[in-house]
Order: C-alpha cells, then sequence, then structure tokens
C-alpha cells in the first residue's frame, strides 16, 4: 500500500464515527415521531400492513382447503366456488398492496421533508466555529445521501419487513394447527438460521459503516475540490489531487467490495437453508403419512408444506431488507448525532435585547466597543489575542493593522459574536457581549468582507439580504450614495441582473459594491471593514473611498487594511503583533513615533 493509501487509512480511522447497534428501536421510534402531523395516514398503514400480512397466506389457506375439499372429493362446484373465493382474495390483496405503498411513500416523504427542513434551521443555529471544523462535504452528504437512506428505510424497509414478519407469524399460526409434531421440527432449525442471521449481520453492520464514512470523505474532498479549482489549476496540481481523489475512491470502492462479499454468502447460504428445511419437512411429513397406522391427513400435510413454503420464503426477502436498513439506521444514526450536538456556546438565559439608549446617540448612530482584558484563542489552550485593552467611542473609527496572524480577524469574529472570549469582557455600549441576545446585536453590525459571498437571485435581493422588505427606491438611493449606480447600470438588466453561482457574471468590483449596498441598507451602529476594498480598482477605490468618510461618520467602524492609504482618517490605529497591541494612535503620531506602524507606512510608500 503506498502512502496516500496509508494516509488515506489513517484519516478513515480517524473520522469513522462510533459504531452503534445496527438495529435500535429507539431510532425507529424517534423517525416515527416525525409522522405526527399525518398521524391518522400513519395509523392506517400499520392497519393495512396487519390487514397484507394476514391475507397472503389466508390465499394459502384457501388453495389448501380447496385441494383436500373439493378436489380431493371431485366437487366442480365447490371447486369453482373455492376459485371465485380465492379471485376475490387475491383482487384484495392487490387493492391493500396499493393503499400500503402509497401511503408508505407519503409517510417517507413527509418524515425527509421534516428532517431536512429541521436540520436546515439546526445548521443556520450552529456557531462559526462548527463550519470551521466540519467540511464542507459532510454536511451535504447528511442533507443528502444520509436522508435519502432514511427515506428509503421509512418508505420500502419498516412496511415490506414488517408485512414479511407478519407472514411469518400467520404462517406458524397455521402450521401448528395443521401438525403440532412438523411445527416442533421447525421450531427446532431456527437456531441455525439464528446462527446464520447473527454471523452476517454483525459483519455486513461494521462494512456498512465503514463504507458510509469513506462516502462522507469522497463527498467532502469533492466538495472542497471544486470550490478551489482556481487554485488548483493555477497551480498544475490536477493530477496530484486526481491521484488523491482516486484513493479515496479506490477506498470507498474496498468498503463497498466488502458489503457485497458478505451478501453474496449471506443469501445464497439463507436460499440454501430454505431448500434444506423443505426438503427435511417432506421427508418428515412423508413419514409421517407413509407409516403404519398413521393418522395424519393428506391434505392437512399439503397445507402444512405450503405453509412452511410461506413461512421460509419471507426469509430471504427479510436478508435483502436487512442490507438496506442496515444503511438506513446509518444514515439516522449520523442525522440525528448531527441535530443532537448542541452548539459549543448559547445565549445565556439572563441575555436581552441590546437597548439603545436614544439620548446618548442622539448626535451618534455608533455604539461605544470596549476590550477589557481579553484573551480568546480557537483553542482555548492555544491563545491568539492576550490581554486585549481598547476603547472605541460611539462614531468613532478604528484601524486594525498588522501581519498576517496578528489578530485582527480574531476581534472582527468576537465584535460580531462568532465567538465569545475565553477570559476578559467585550462591552458593547456598556454591556458585556455575553448579556445579549445574539440576534439584537448582529441587527445592528454590518460586515463587507474580502471575500464577497452573494446568493442565487438578482442583484437587488442581494442588496436588500438584510432588509427584504427595502423599497426599490431605497436599494437605488444606497448605491447612489456608495457614488456607484453607473457600475450597476452596466450590468445586462441593471438592478434584475441574475447572479451567477458565486457571483460568476460580475466583475470582483461589481460584487464588492454589492456587498457595500447590502451592508449600508440596513443603517448600522456598527460598521466592520476586512480588507472591503481589495477587490477594487484603483478609480473605483477612490469613489468608494469618498462615499465611505460620509458613511462611516457617526458609526462605529472598524477597518481592517493592508492599503494603508485607506486608514489615514481613522480616530485611533491599533497595530498588532502576535495578538498582542503593541501600538496605538492616530496615523500622523504613528508615523512622528517611528515604530512599527511607520515601517509598515513606508515600506507601503515604496511599494506603491
Amino acid at each position: 500500500m503506498n502512502r496516500n493509501a496509508s494516509l488515506v487509512r489513517l484519516n478513515a480511522r480517524e473520522e469513522r464515527e462510533d459504531d452503534a447497534r445496527p438495529l435500535q428501536v429507539g431510532l425507529i421510534l424517534r423517525l416515527m415521531s416525525y409522522t405526527q402531523a399525518v398521524a391518522g395516514k400513519r395509523n392506517w398503514l400499520f392497519l393495512l400492513v396487519l390487514l397484507r400480512a394476514i391475507q397472503l397466506p389466508a390465499l394459502t389457506w384457501v388453495t389448501a382447503a380447496v385441494i383436500k375439499g373439493p378436489i380431493s372429493r371431485g366437487d366442480w362446484q365447490g371447486t369453482l366456488w373455492g376459485m371465485a373465493g380465492f379471485g376475490l382474495l387475491a383482487l384484495s390483496t392487490q387493492l391493500v398492496m396499493h393503499f400500503r405503498q402509497r401511503y408508505a411513500l407519503e409517510l417517507g416523504e413527509t418524515v425527509v421533508h421534516d428532517l431536512r427542513q429541521k436540520m436546515f434551521a439546526h445548521l443556520q443555529s450552529m456557531p462559526m466555529s462548527f463550519f470551521h471544523r466540519t467540511k464542507l462535504g459532510r454536511v451535504i452528504s447528511r442533507m443528502s445521501s444520509d436522508i435519502e437512506d432514511v427515506r428509503v428505510g421509512v418508505q420500502e424497509v419498516l412496511f415490506v419487513s414488517l408485512v414479511q414478519i407478519g407472514n411469518m407469524a400467520v404462517a406458524a399460526a397455521f402450521m401448528l394447527w395443521y401438525d403440532a409434531t412438523l411445527f416442533l421440527l421447525v421450531i427446532g432449525l431456527l437456531p441455525v438460521l439464528w446462527t446464520v442471521n447473527h454471523f452476517f449481520h454483525r459483519k455486513m453492520s461494521v462494512a456498512l459503516r465503514q463504507m458510509r464514512d469513506s462516502f462522507s470523505r469522497v463527498t467532502a474532498t469533492l466538495a472542497e475540490s471544486v470550490n478551489g479549482i482556481r487554485v488548483t489549476q493555477s497551480f498544475v496540481r490536477q493530477d496530484v489531487n486526481a491521484r488523491l481523489f482516486g484513493d479515496l475512491v479506490s477506498d470507498h470502492s474496498q468498503y463497498n467490495y466488502e458489503v457485497n462479499r458478505a451478501q453474496g454468502q449471506f443469501l445464497p447460504l439463507l436460499d440454501l437453508n430454505n431448500q434444506v428445511f423443505a426438503a427435511a419437512l417432506l421427508v418428515a411429513g412423508a413419514w409421517q403419512l407413509l407409516r403404519p397406522g398413521a393418522t395424519t391427513d393428506v391434505g392437512d400435510l399439503i397445507g402444512f408444506l405450503l405453509m412452511a413454503n410461506m413461512f421460509f420464503s419471507p426469509i430471504t426477502t427479510l436478508g435483502n431488507q436487512y442490507n438496506q436498513a442496515l444503511t438506513a439506521m446509518a444514515g439516522a444514526e449520523r442525522v440525528f448525532r448531527l441535530l443532537d450536538s448542541p452548539p459549543e456556546w448559547h445565549d445565556a438565559e439572563s441575555a436581552g435585547e441590546l437597548r439603545i439608549d436614544d439620548d446618548a446617540h442622539a448626535e451618534h448612530c455608533g455604539l461605544s466597543v470596549e476590550f477589557r482584558d481579553l484573551t480568546f484563542g480557537y483553542d482555548p489552550q492555544r491563545p491568539v489575542l492576550h490581554n486585549i485593552n481598547f476603547k472605541a467611542r460611539a462614531g468613532e473609527t478604528i484601524a486594525l493593522v498588522g501581519h498576517t496572524g496578528s489578530g485582527k480577524t480574531s476581534i472582527i469574529n468576537l465584535l460580531a459574536k462568532f465567538y465569545l472570549p475565553n477570559s476578559g469582557q467585550l462591552l458593547i455600549d456598556g454591556t458585556d457581549v455575553r448579556e445579549i441576545t445574539t440576534p439584537s446585536l448582529r441587527r445592528h453590525v454590518a460586515m463587507v468582507l474580502q471575500q464577497n459571498i452573494l446568493f442565487t437571485g438578482t442583484v437587488r435581493d442581494n442588496i436588500r439580504f438584510g432588509r427584504p422588505d427595502a423599497s426599490d427606491q431605497e436599494v437605488i438611493d444606497v448605491v447612489s450614495q456608495l457614488d456607484c449606480l453607473d457600475l450597476i447600470a452596466d450590468l445586462p438588466d441593471g438592478f434584475d441582473t441574475k447572479i451567477g453561482e458565486r457571483g460568476g457574471n460580475l466583475s470582483l468590483g461589481q460584487r464588492q459594491i454589492i456587498c457595500f449596498a447590502r451592508a449600508l441598507l440596513i443603517d448600522p451602529r456598527i460598521l466592520i471593514l476586512d480588507e472591503a476594498t481589495s477587490s477594487i480598482d484603483t478609480l473605483t477605490e477612490a469613489r468608494v473611498q469618498a462615499a465611505l468618510l460620509k458613511l462611516t461618520v457617526g458609526r462605529t467602524s472598524f477597518i481592517i487594511a493592508h492599503r494603508l492609504s485607506t486608514i489615514r482618517h481613522a480616530d485611533q490605529v491599533l497595530v498588532l503583533d502576535q495578538g498582542e497591541i503593541v501600538e496605538r494612535g492616530t496615523h500622523q503620531r504613528l508615523l512622528t513615533t517611528g515604530g512599527v506602524y511607520a515601517g509598515l507606512h513606508q515600506r507601503f510608500v515604496q511599494a506603491a
């Protein structure tokens, strides 16, 4: 095995989720709880399952009764009446089967619909840390393939299996009625069936979980590769990525082979057991019938053997269903494991709405922000911010400067309450951020990031993403304030231009302008700009900077920028290095001190 394959196997062991019991009544009952909205239809479905479980053995009983009665007596009229009764019963079984399948499909769709909605809502509520550590492909796999496995389990496996088990139970009752002695022989053979089933079910349970885990890794890698295709092609890494992906696919195929190999051994062995049991019953029945002084009736023997066939036939079907049942259980375990994973943090019960003192903010719509002895790390054992202390008064503009990894983005992540401090305090208008509900805080915060994210819809839809009720005129006005109305007018359909996937049909500048307009339309009290002009050409940047000078007035603004020319007018510049504030002051004052900021500015001027 080569090194890449070894890494794949190592990752497989690290990412494999804890094994659970293959079939859990608790999981099945929890899935059924999602059918409460259609409880009436669900109850009718279980009644139809019971009816069909009785009907199929009843057909066999009618056949045996006609053979034992009218046919053995040579009664043509009785035989015709028996055939008519058989036909009516057969017709009723088809009618029951139609509604059983129809209701099962509708019930499965109800479960899948509610699960998808609940999972999406749960994902929306998860903190940013969850998405940082969870691969996109694994989330997509839960929402797509795992839920589809659950659908198959509810629509097909559950109710087909119940019908088959019901058939066996009713057939066993008839067999006991026909011949108790032969029935004891069947009971004696059952431990052999149980041993075979138990061995292969455990083997397939492990293999199926490994197969599902490997498929999750394939999906995650595919999503990562598609998202990063530009980088992949620019570094001519297609062959390397294809080889790594090939190792993952081979790993997945190997688990598939193991599942198919086990199933290929299990089903023929199951069928062979059925044939051996049938032959044993035939020999035992013949001996009872032909031995001297036998009292066994040939009609009862025929009925018993027909019921024995009805008893053993579902076993092969249940063997096939078990494979799908394990897959459905694995999918349900994954789905519920995600739904049951609590956020790493949530608003305290004592948290309340962010209260705005209108008198205090009569002249400024911004909010004061204070970092007080704040320490933070994405891993609490490895802090990236150390004892941060600064205060931004309402309406001030704060610039964050520093090398990559100095802690600038961590500060704005805390400001938007994507994370909570490990120690110390972050105060918004004098209130600890822990005591403010997250939605009420974020309604007053707008962010424009270096990576502009656009959504399916029109330009107009994306601008009013944070205010869906905004009028068309308000949308036009906010772009006019940015002095960029002509950039939108140049689009094929103006504000009604359809945005392609990730904004691929727009220039970088146009995408960034839409993000600016989207943020400013909500009239935020705190404005966060993270390299917000990095995707805009020099001419457009000059226009936007002029607009931003007006728009930041009165708002508390935090600006991260490598272009130091964009922060000359900041009220306070914070220079960070390795998670600490090493310098602070205005642009002019820091230039005169000849410190870190002055050195950064000198290099910037030389590069310009």
